[in-house]
């Protein structure tokens, strides 16, 4: 019998979605991990030196303009507004690019992100991350990555479970090396479309061995070291009261998550009347988060390395000092994502934690700085993002401490605590046997609240 025919002339068989088997994924994965760190550094690179530029180069050479009546410190809320106003045109010229919610959305149906977005998500996260926004480069570099992986599976005419499978390596291949953690940047891409855990477990290796090549081809570009981000003082042994210690720390994390909640969706409220105002919103946007820098230098940037600085000098601020940055970093967060700027905001909810840790170490003596701090860090992040073992891996690995058990602890707790707090409204489960994605909304109710 022969093969039915279609209105072109090309039989049902090559219009059929195709599946890979293992070995072909396993090799396409290869081919992600190595382009998305080739896209990595490059992102790195360009981001380096327009920081350069706006924060180092150009206060140079306008100092000597700047007054006694008009001191230099203005240059920050200049160069934030500025920035505002370019993202804003960038969005309004470029059309709107997805945030976090729409990356997991698009993970779940169609299974891949549309690569036509991607100029608009750099350029904007670009002029954000440059001019000093709270948010970081690591949802951009999702988004990115991730939409070459489902580019890829479409132009190969892939189904839909190996198209979500490319997506996730890009996905992973994007974190392995923003984060310089591979499993910890393979979980995160996979537990972050879930509000209860990991579901797409058949993207694990893949996804691992694309977050490794991405991780190995950034490092060996950049010439960074491999290894702990952060230098945290040394802890003695681990006793059964640092895990209840984890326990206590997971909790308040979740508090302090909810209250960053409360203040993100009040900043949202203030700012919908100027939704529909892209430029003008982003250029208010821009001019907050300066003046707030103004108030609190550390929470300008998106915190990678103002945790460090955290770290080695917080302890001079005192508690009430340090309580006050952690409230008006999540007022920065909040003016940076409502105002229409474009980044992640994990490393952000990392320096809430940092802060607020330290200062809980300061005001009890008994926790230790390193604990009070890598525990709230974990806990504050899972809340909100709901990855109680991807977030263990990365902060295990980027705090070079040997406190896996009190890092766990910590956020699983803070994870049982907000299981129904949810930031992120896309994250859900993945469909049941024998239910297409599109019929997912019908059967959610059996599947989560």
């Amino acid at each position: 019998m022969t093969a039915s025919m279609d209105f072109e002339g090309t039989t049902a068989e090559e219009t059929a979605p195709r599946e890979l088997d293992y070995a072909q994924t396993m090799l396409a994965a290869a081919a992600i991990g190595i382009v998305g760190g080739m896209v990595a550094t490059t992102y790195y690179l360009v981001l380096e030196g327009f920081m350069h530029l706006v924060w180092h180069t150009i206060p140079k050479q306008i100092e000597p303009f700047f007054t006694e009546s008009f001191p230099a410190t203005n240059y920050v809320w200049i160069a934030a507004s500025v920035g505002g106003l370019l993202v804003g045109l960038t969005l309004y010229l470029m059309g709107l690019p997805g945030e976090v919610s729409f990356v997991v959305e698009k993970v779940h149906d169609p299974g891949r992100i549309d690569i036509k977005q991607t100029p608009a998500m750099v350029v904007a996260s670009l002029f954000s991350i440059v001019a000093g926004g709270s948010a970081g480069p690591e949802a951009p570099l999702v988004q990115v990555n991730g939409s070459v992986g489902g580019w890829m599976a479409q132009k190969l005419g892939l189904t839909l479970r190996t198209t979500r499978i490319f997506t996730f390596c890009g996905m992973a291949a994007a974190l392995g090396a923003f984060f310089g953690a591979p499993l910890g940047g393979a979980l995160f891409a996979l537990e972050i479309p879930h509000r209860r855990g990991l579901e797409y477990y058949e993207a694990l290796i893949p996804a691992t061995l694309a977050a490794i090549l991405s991780f190995v081809v950034f490092r060996l570009t950049t010439g960074l070291s491999i290894g702990g981000m952060y230098h945290f003082t040394s802890i003695p042994p681990l006793t059964l009261m640092n895990l209840a210690e984890g326990a206590v720390l997971g909790a308040i994390g979740a508090a302090v998550a909810a209250l960053f909640v409360l203040v993100f969706r009040t900043v949202g409220w203030l700012t919908r009347p100027l939704e529909h105002r892209t430029i003008l919103l982003a250029t208010l946007g821009g001019l907050f988060i300066g003046l707030i820098a103004l108030v609190f230098p550390q929470t300008l940037f998106f915190g990678e390395r103002e945790i460090e600085t955290i770290i080695k000098t917080g302890s001079t601020f005192g508690i009430t000092m340090l309580l006050l940055i952690g409230l008006a970093k999540m007022l920065a967060i909040s003016c940076t994502l409502h105002s229409g700027f474009r980044g992640g905001f994990i490393f952000p909810l990392f320096y809430i934690g940092a802060a607020i840790g330290l200062a809980i170490a300061l005001g009890f003596p008994q926790v230790h700085p390193t604990i009070g701090m890598v525990c709230m860090m974990a806990a504050v992040n899972v809340a909100i993002t709901k990855t109680p073992i991807s977030t263990t891996v990365i902060l295990s690995v980027l705090s070079d401490t040997a406190m896996v058990p009190v890092i766990v602890i910590a956020s699983l707790t803070s994870f049982l605590l907000t299981i129904n707090l949810n930031m992120i409204k896309t994250q859900r489960a993945r469909p049941l046997p024998g239910v297409g994605d599109r019929d997912l909304e019908s059967v959610a109710p059996q599947l989560q609240p």
